[in-house]
């Protein structure tokens, strides 16, 4: 169950793996569905949290959160709909030491952009605009 094991990302005090790192509201936990938090998939998302441990708390996105610690943001993506910000950034592995997901998932990016299913974003592609993943 993709929901449980994305909550399983996060250690017992509800810090991500890169909390550290990765800092500001462009990396703040939000899951978008439609409905937002009166979805009956806000309460699946409950659920396989707390099977996880019960380490989040959860919220109703308001679209200018911040990147709080142990809170994920719920919101409704008519009000809120999904936009790709960097291509070159999607799909790719964590940045801690042995963070590294199969082939199969990052491959998708290329992928999804050769097929037009990745969306379009207006900002740069990549480090220094030189682009990554073969975009």
């Amino acid at each position: 169950d993709f929901a449980v094991e994305y909550f399983n990302l996060f250690d017992k005090k509800g810090d991500r793996p890169d909390q550290f790192g990765d800092r500001g509201s462009e990396y703040r936990n939000l899951v978008g569905v439609p409905g937002g938090t009166q979805s009956d998939y806000a309460k699946l998302l409950v659920s396989a949290s707390v099977k996880a441990g019960d380490k989040l708390d959860f919220a109703k996105g308001k679209g200018d959160d911040a990147d709080a610690r142990a809170v994920a943001f719920v919101m409704d993506t008519t009000d809120y709909p999904f936009f790709v910000g960097e291509q070159y950034h999607q799909f790719h592995d964590g940045f801690n030491l042995g963070e590294n997901y199969p082939g199969s998932y990052n491959g998708l990016a290329s992928k999804m952009a050769k097929t037009g299913t990745l969306g379009v974003s207006n900002c740069p592609n990549g480090l220094l605009g030189l682009g990554a993943l073969g975009l």
